[in-house]
């Protein structure tokens, strides 16, 4: 499936989850990930417990629910497994992203980018018949 498309289309609750160096997981709700050309995704986050994480352990997870249609009650969305590639604090790069506002926008905010590793659907193992 084409990230970039689903993404741009789709609507929902995301929520990302990083686990710190020493093995306490969390989770934040976080926006739909920016989709580049190369098949990485990027978001963008301030300096909280989440980018702190990342910063001792480059492996997350996004969990993407799709709001239905209707209000039909259907479990459909994507879960991804990423891996940190890289980090840009273009803080005028990050604020031509920014699809919202909340404050200054030059508050110190990182465009975190990550290798999606893995793509498997909101429920069920995926193609693969692999373990979820």
């Amino acid at each position: 499936m084409n990230l970039k498309d689903y993404f741009e289309q789709a609507t929902g609750l995301g929520v990302l989850s990083t686990v710190a160096g020493d093995g306490t997981v969390s989770s934040a709700v976080y926006a739909r990930p920016h989709c580049f050309d190369d098949g990485t995704v990027g978001f963008i986050m301030p300096e909280r417990l989440t980018y702190r994480n990342l910063t001792e352990n480059g492996k997350a997870s996004y969990l993407f629910h799709q709001t239905p249609e209707n209000g039909e009650r259907k479990y459909e969305g994507l879960r991804l497994h990423l891996t940190k590639v890289s980090e840009d604090d273009d803080q005028e790069r990050i604020d031509g992203m920014r699809r919202r506002r909340y404050g200054d926008a030059r508050d110190g905010r990182h465009l975190i980018i990550f290798a999606v590793d893995r793509q498997l659907p909101l429920v069920g193992p995926g193609d693969e018949g692999s373990q979820q």
